[in-house]
């Protein structure tokens, strides 16, 4: 039997609640499709900060290495600078394990009702791929004279052609799996050094994909045009800040932030993989029992789909769409009342019923 060696890390808030229940759902598919789930969870996150003065161990990221991905719940706590904390574990093991490929897919699943008026499944369906590593996230930068009327900031933004080409390239194949149509937003109008670099390495790249077509949109323009057209996107690659924000925009669309799910990828599989609902840890509504587990575990099904488990990973999609469908089941986000359990109980069971064969 496959072994699945996954390691958890819940982090923060509502982070503990719903990654229980993406490996309920994972186990289920163990159990369905013949292969074992074996975890190793690690306390790491704003809790471990406040109690060690880190976010996580100095030896952690080699102690990730071991695992063959990386399930992550949410970090953030008010009692921790957001910077802190993010610089702290998140990305410090996505820039440690180059997991340049952030990918998000953003759809309107059949039951939820679209913010847009008029709006069906088949008008929102977005596949974002995120330069994860550079960019605006680089890191550059400094402060003088803080705190007095002199004080000075600079954040740099970082692009090389070899990361935005690569990101790039990534963008133009998941293309070629789906609609082949890819949207690449810039901002060269006013970035006129690295977001020009950024159009001119996308127009060399284009010329190896004669059969994509291509856009190219001003992350402002690219904004309105997902709420007036989204149906007019198919792939969406853009930088690390560009993509974040927009991202966002399309959980939105999807009609929750409980139905955001992630993957930061290593294409080349050197390292593990990190898959990640992107809601945060919502310390507003943490301890409640009321958090959407739906990102979790939609997370959970690109996490199998990513380590070869291709019908499972279907079939945990499938059991969740069909969840979601029936209108039985919704945390207060979707305007229901069902528990964060219940409603992963709901996925479960439907998992395990047999819903979600392809």
């Amino acid at each position: 039997m496959k072994r699945c060696r996954l390691a958890v890390i819940p982090g923060d808030g509502i982070g503990r609640e719903v990654i229980p229940e993406g490996l309920k759902a994972l186990r289920a598919a163990g159990r369905r499709f013949g292969f074992s789930v074996e975890t190793e969870e690690f306390p790491w996150g704003c809790s471990y900060f406040l109690k060690h003065g880190e976010m996580m161990p100095q030896d952690g990221l080699s102690t990730l290495r071991a695992f063959d991905a990386i399930y992550l719940g949410a970090i953030g706590d008010p009692q921790v600078p957001d910077h802190v904390s993010l610089w702290g574990l998140l990305l410090k093991i996505r820039k440690a394990f180059d997991l340049y490929a952030n990918v998000r897919p953003i759809r309107l699943l059949e039951g939820i009702d679209s913010p847009l008026t008029g709006r069906r499944p088949q008008d929102v369906d977005i596949l974002f791929v995120r330069e994860n590593t550079e960019g605006e996230y680089s890191g550059a930068g400094g402060r003088q004279n803080e705190g007095t009327p002199d004080e000075v900031a600079l954040q740099t933004s970082i692009f090389t052609r070899k990361a935005t080409e690569r990101i790039l390239r990534y963008a133009f194949d998941l293309a070629r799996t789906r609609r082949r149509r890819l949207a690449h937003i810039t901002k060269s109008n006013a970035l006129q050094f690295t977001a020009v670099m950024w159009d001119e390495i996308a127009d060399v790249v284009a010329r190896d994909y004669t059969d994509v077509e291509v856009r190219k949109l001003h992350v402002d323009a690219a904004a309105y045009q997902m709420v007036l057209h989204p149906d007019w996107f198919d792939v969406m690659v853009g930088s690390n800040l560009f993509a974040d924000i927009l991202t966002d925009l399309g959980a939105a669309l999807q009609g929750s932030l409980g139905l955001a799910a992630s993957a930061n990828l290593d294409p080349t599989r050197t390292y593990p993989s990190m898959f990640e609902p992107v809601h945060g840890s919502a310390p507003d509504i943490a301890g409640k029992g009321t958090a959407n587990p739906l990102a979790a575990i939609w997370t959970a099904s690109l996490m199998l789909d990513h380590l070869g488990e291709i019908s499972a990973a279907a079939a945990v999609f499938g059991a969740l769409q069909d969840v979601v469908r029936r209108r039985e089941f919704r945390t207060p986000d979707l305007g229901g009342r069902s528990t964060t359990s219940r409603l992963g109980d709901a996925v479960v069971e439907a998992l395990t019923a047999g819903v979600g064969t392809t």
